[in-house]
């Protein structure tokens, strides 16, 4: 891949802005091989980023970084110029349900997500056999034989052992306590399906067949302290027929469960999302 830095802003919407940015980036000689804006016309909110080709810049990151913090101040930006070639580590949790955590491993090992994956961490000991196969390391947390606190001590301390620049929920079927999605906020990723809170508990899918639901559908979002209301990234969506049954209606809502999870979890390893306030701007 292309070695590119990617310049993220987002700061109050104001005159001169752009081309602040524009006449900072020609001075350097930079290429821009993709480029979003979108300003937030209910908050005056600008968003922004920029891919610009690494080696047309004769300077290192941390001196573009050095240069631009002058503009980033002046401007009251929240900003970030990252290296496209630093792997983010990413950490995996799961439970019993392996379907996430086999599409997120196909496409790391495909290529198609650009990260490293330092471990894998379930509370069911059978998902040691998909580590294995990757040769990743594989950590098992026995949330029956101890308290969930104790429990997710460790949790918190393989996270922070590895380094985890994100954590991704792949049906991770835990309740993560207030005071680690404190700490994760902004880097852990959770899916789940489109039918809470309509068909909440047990079977939601016998639930929604019995319901004559006709579309189904998962959203992927980042965690917060509110269960499942944490800032939508990724949605998608799929119809359902009279002919469908309740294992068909399973199936298809697998499939929607793993496309918007890897679809978000690509976005955030390629800088593409800003959170602001209990939302998201997205530059897919």
């Amino acid at each position: 891949m292309q070695q590119t830095f990617r310049l993220v802003i987002d700061c109050p919407d104001q005159v001169g802005l752009v081309a602040a940015v524009s006449q900072f980036l020609a001075l350097q000689n930079a290429t821009i091989v993709e480029a979003n804006h979108h300003t937030d016309q209910q908050t005056s909110r600008f968003f922004m980023r920029h891919e610009i080709k690494a080696d047309s810049i004769n300077m290192s990151i941390d001196s573009v970084k050095q240069a631009f913090a002058p503009i980033a101040e002046k401007f009251s930006m929240n900003w970030k110029i990252v290296d496209s070639h630093k792997k983010q580590k990413v950490v995996l949790l799961a439970s019993h349900e392996s379907h996430c955590l086999m599409d997120i491993l196909h496409r790391w090992h495909s290529g198609e997500l650009q990260c490293d994956i330092p471990c894998i961490i379930a509370n069911h000991p059978q998902m040691k056999q998909f580590a294995d196969w990757h040769n990743i390391p594989f950590h098992w947390v026995d949330f029956k034989n101890q308290s969930k606190e104790a429990a997710f001590a460790e949790v918190e301390n393989l996270i922070d052992a590895y380094k985890a620049d994100l954590t991704v929920l792949a049906r991770f079927m835990q309740i993560i306590p207030d005071h680690l999605c404190q700490k994760l906020a902004g880097k852990a990723i959770n899916i789940h399906h489109s039918f809470l809170p309509s068909f909440a508990g047990a079977k939601p899918y016998q639930q929604a067949y019995n319901r004559g639901v006709k579309l189904i559908g998962a959203t992927c979002h980042y965690v917060t302290s509110d269960l499942d209301e944490g800032p939508i990234i990724e949605q998608e969506v799929m119809r359902i027929s009279h002919n469908d049954t309740a294992a068909d209606m399973v199936r298809k809502g697998k499939n929607c469960e793993k496309t918007a999870l890897a679809n978000g979890v690509r976005y955030h390893l390629e800088d593409r999302v800003i959170i602001h306030d209990n939302k998201t701007v997205v530059f897919a």
